[in-house]
């Protein structure tokens, strides 16, 4: 009796699998095509599948055109290099802006006024480049017009100084012509040019603009000076907009001293325009002051001057040197022996 309930329950069982299963032929239908040939029978014939094309496809790395990611070339500059830090290079103590990041040449993170939040970047450098290489001109022609007397009075022609007749008349040919050029040069294309060519794809991983301030002209091809690739161009246009910097600053100075003193740069400053042994000296005071010390983060305040790596051995090392020169010409009565030689020239020059 036991035996007879388990058939029956077993039989129940396998009914009722059956009746929810689907037809072996339908399951035949959908596995047919991922065979390489079809089975025969009643099914209806399928079209036959290369398996081994099939997988070659679907292993086979997806097409560079057809990606959605963008590309890295190599050779060309990476954008985000100032991308772990939040702070101004320039001045730790201001915040860094987000788009400078380091990208292009003469970008530290510093932008107190929030220029590059409220205007285009390619516009915000090439604005920069010009008056940066306006500046080096003048820096080097406001005092060469006091040395060789072309100055009236002493100092140079400016708005705070004054202009003469000729004076004037030079002034407005000069920046009538560098009008024009800006008016020629407001909207060029360098792209098919030869360096813009190069700057496209110098900068392909940032921007598709290539570079501001290109005017494709380097008859000497000090251009590639630091080296023929992204890098060493982009070191070439650091140097440059760094001493354009440093003119724009200097030509500014140089208009209100002399405003304030009356006087021209080459008078006022003359340690920079005239031979004297001042500023070689003051040169190599902070040359050995900064091989030895520095200042701490300003971020970390108070301000504290301290040594810099490896300062403590240098001016171990420069004390030794100075403290063996000194014995030295002690011992030698050096300093005598020239006194000497010094008034027996003079003695001899009055006996003649």
């Amino acid at each position: 009796m036991i035996f007879s309930k388990r058939i029956l329950t077993l039989a129940l069982c396998v009914s009722a699998v059956t009746a929810f299963a689907p037809p072996l032929s339908s399951v035949q239908k959908r596995m047919t095509p991922l065979r390489s040939v079809a089975e025969s029978g009643d099914a209806a014939p399928v079209e036959k599948v290369d398996i081994q094309a099939l997988e070659k496809q679907m292993s086979s790395e997806i097409d560079a055109s057809t990606s959605t990611e963008p590309t890295i070339d190599a050779n060309a500059l990476q954008p985000g290099r100032y991308d772990s830090i939040d702070f101004s290079l320039t001045f730790p103590a201001l915040p860094k802006p987000p788009s400078l990041d380091g990208s292009h040449a003469g970008d530290f993170g510093f932008d107190p006024l929030g220029f590059t939040s409220n205007f285009d970047m390619y516009y915000l450098q090439e604005c920069e480049t010009r008056h940066a290489r306006l500046a080096m001109l003048a820096v080097v022609g406001w005092p060469m017009a006091e040395l060789i007397g072309f100055a009236k009075g002493g100092v140079a022609p400016s708005v705070m100084n004054g202009f003469g007749p000729l004076s004037f008349i030079s002034t407005l040919l000069i920046f009538s012509a560098f009008g024009f050029f800006d008016f020629k040069t407001s909207l060029r294309s360098t792209r098919d040019t030869k360096l813009g060519k190069q700057h496209v794809s110098d900068m392909s991983n940032i921007w598709n603009v290539g570079v501001a301030g290109d005017y494709d002209f380097d008859p000497l091809n000090l251009y590639n000076s630091f080296g023929d690739d992204a890098a060493g161009r982009k070191g070439m246009r650091q140097l440059e907009i760094t001493q354009g910097r440093y003119a724009m600053l200097g030509i500014t100075a140089f208009a209100f001293i002399e405003k304030l003193t009356g006087k021209g740069i080459v008078d006022s400053a003359g340690m920079f325009f005239h031979p004297n042994a001042l500023l070689p000296v003051l040169g190599l005071g902070y040359f050995v002051w900064s091989s030895i010390y520095e200042f701490s983060d300003p971020r970390d305040f108070p301000i504290k001057v301290q040594y810099r790596q490896g300062g403590e051995e240098t001016e171990r090392v420069l004390k030794t040197t100075v403290e063996g020169l000194g014995e030295m010409i002690n011992k030698g009565d050096w300093m005598g022996k020239v006194g000497d030689k010094a008034m027996r020239a003079i003695e001899d020059a009055k006996k003649e």
